[in-house]
């Protein structure tokens, strides 16, 4: 009997797999090689929402800086990827070594960051998870390694940024200016004479 560890990827490497299943799952893995879609979100961001870009840039420097950390401990940690018995990994992989998770910490730690800029919370998690859990269908993480990920990128994300969220708001767009008055000044409104200031 193995850890629980083991067992719990032998049932995500082992249940729901088909030929054209893997093969679209190993497709939308790639997504999150790199980090590259949370960078491409972050550098549309960035290009699209004029008056936050150097908000969007922080929080695209914060995945990009998730990762780099990640692959850090990865050198430090060395913990080699599985190998299951008859069950070869499904997808090539960038190193041989496993833990964290990139996919999880640069998904999680995007995310947060993206969503404290007022892009809806649900799709990005929904996607942030999805990455991560692909990696488990495929073969090449524990689920040690995907939860450590995941913990390391929600707390880098939270340490490194703020709430910067425009309620209501995807890209945001600058505000706009207060009224003017006739001649084109800004109005205030004089309070009646005799009334608490």
């Amino acid at each position: 009997m193995g850890s629980l560890d083991e067992q719990l990827l032998l049932i995500a490497r082992t249940r729901g797999h088909s030929r054209r299943a893997e093969g679209a799952v190993a497709r939308f893995s790639r997504l999150g090689e790199h980090a590259g879609i949370w960078l491409a979100i972050g550098g549309l961001g960035s290009s699209v929402d004029g008056s936050r870009r150097d908000a969007w840039r922080r929080a695209t420097g914060t995945v990009a800086l998730v990762y780099a950390v990640n692959t850090a401990i990865k050198r430090v940690v060395r913990r080699r990827r599985p190998a299951l018995a008859g069950l070869p990994p499904l997808t090539d992989t960038p190193s041989d070594l496993s833990f964290p998770s990139a996919h999880a910490s640069s998904s999680f730690a995007g995310a947060l960051v993206y969503s404290r800029l007022g892009l809806p919370a649900v799709p990005l998690y929904t996607l942030a998870g999805g990455l991560s859990i692909s990696r488990l269908y495929l073969g090449v993480h524990y689920p040690s390694d995907v939860l450590a990920g995941a913990l390391l990128g929600t707390a880098l994300g939270r340490l490194l940024t703020s709430r910067e969220a425009v309620p209501g708001a995807g890209f945001a767009s600058a505000p706009p200016p207060p009224p003017a008055g006739e001649n084109g000044t800004l109005s205030c409104a004089r309070a009646p004479a005799g009334s608490p200031r």
